[in-house]
């Protein structure tokens, strides 16, 4: 199995100056290599250029500008080259599934932070001993760069690569090793049903708060977009330093919810992975789930439209994406790959309306966001309780009926 590992670099002033210009070339490739394809489906009978064709010229490319293109390694220019072309791969696919996606666009110079190495040992080579206490990455071009590795990376590197966030650079490496050995059984199976007020309600009664790591940092999000909005849209090379340290701020406050929301969401993962053996979720479409209200015009006035409860639509957009469900059932299911457990997803449908004493279905049995009382027998619970023990029969139920 494969596993991927997030390392803090920690360059020097010369080695940072190359890495940024490691990504700016690679951006000028990746652009004048989408300007090719551009021109010749516009100029030369609408004719489509590949990977290949691109992949061939590079060797005329390095020896015409050995500064700025034959210094770097030649494998991480095809790796880019391959990026451009599986970009407009999924712009074709997307067509062709009758959706209107746009156009590959070129990159800006900020907008380009990741090189990719397909290869250990191929212009980048990765160099942790077991005994010695530094930690260093080669990268052709750029030197041997220290790395602060926190746990050792087990099997073997396949790829490498340099990723920029903010003023930070980071390596993430892929590995492949054996199955680990999976965690010793507990006997405990568990139903989850997420949720906005709490982040999951289980079937043993139990509640994760939600943490609204967006929530809480939205004062200080507002107060630094709002000064970012103050300057006027200019070219880059006219920006002051002053819009260059709103965007950063800006851009530092949304990392920093990024990292507490995938802190809470492997915390809590890690913690139902290791006490559980089967874990249920609902099988959540949240991308319909986040869309918006559809206006609704009115028939009598042209032009006017009736309300369609948009506000209230737009909050619980906002608190579905602050809680991170998609990313947290993400991490759940490939740490539960690691352990050995088993994860099912299940039908959502009508899980927080049935009874699960008697089994009577209606949306009467839900009434409030938090009080279920059965109406046919008189069963009282916390509704997201009961959503979770619903969600744990219809589990298991699936997971006999699947063949051996």
């Amino acid at each position: 199995m494969m596993r991927a590992y997030k390392f803090l670099m920690r360059p020097t002033v010369r080695q940072e100056q190359a890495l940024r210009e490691m990504l700016l070339d690679h951006c000028s490739l990746y652009n004048g290599a989408l300007q090719e394809r551009r021109d010749a489906y516009r100029h030369v009978s609408k004719a489509s250029i590949k990977y290949g064709m691109q992949s061939a010229q590079l060797k005329d490319i390095r020896a015409f500008d050995p500064v700025r293109q034959g210094r770097w390694s030649f494998s991480s220019q095809q790796a880019t080259l391959r990026r451009l072309d599986k970009a407009f791969q999924t712009f074709f696919r997307r067509i062709k599934s009758g959706e209107t996606p746009g156009y590959p666009r070129f990159r800006g110079a900020n907008w380009f932070d990741t090189v990719e190495f397909p290869r250990d040992g191929d212009g980048c080579r990765w160099d942790s001993t077991p005994h010695d206490p530094v930690t260093r990455v080669r990268l052709q071009g750029v030197g041997h760069v220290k790395v602060h590795q926190r746990r050792a990376v087990a099997g073997r590197v396949k790829t490498v690569s340099v990723k920029r966030e903010g003023r930070k650079w980071f390596v993430v490496l892929t590995a492949e090793h054996n199955q680990p050995e999976p965690l010793p059984p507990t006997g405990s199976v568990i139903g989850i049903d997420l949720g906005t007020a709490s982040f999951l309600a289980d079937s043993g009664g139990g509640f994760v708060p939600s943490p609204r790591h967006g929530r809480s940092s939205a004062a200080k999000l507002e107060a630094a977009q709002q000064a970012l909005s103050k300057f006027p849209r200019v070219r880059r090379d006219k920006r002051t330093a002053n819009h260059r340290r709103a965007v950063e701020k800006t851009a530092k406050l949304h990392r920093k919810v990024r990292r507490l929301r995938l802190d809470h969401a492997h915390t809590t993962a890690l913690a139902l992975v290791r006490e559980h053996d089967f874990i249920a979720h609902e099988d959540l479409k949240i991308r319909n789930m986040v869309r918006t209200a559809t206006p609704r015009p009115d028939p009598a006035r042209p032009g006017v439209f009736l309300p369609n409860g948009a506000a209230a639509k737009t909050g619980l957009n906002r608190s579905i994406c602050d809680a991170g469900w998609g990313v947290f059932l993400t991490i759940l299911h490939a740490k539960a790959e690691s352990a050995g457990r088993e994860v099912m997803a299940v039908n959502p449908r009508n899980t927080s309306r049935q009874c699960p004493e008697c089994g009577h279905t209606s949306a009467e049995n839900r009434t409030t966001q938090a009080r279920f009382h059965c109406i046919a027998c008189d069963h009282t619970a916390h509704a997201d309780t009961v959503g979770a023990t619903n969600v744990l029969r219809a589990g298991l139920v699936r997971r006999q009926a699947q063949p051996a």
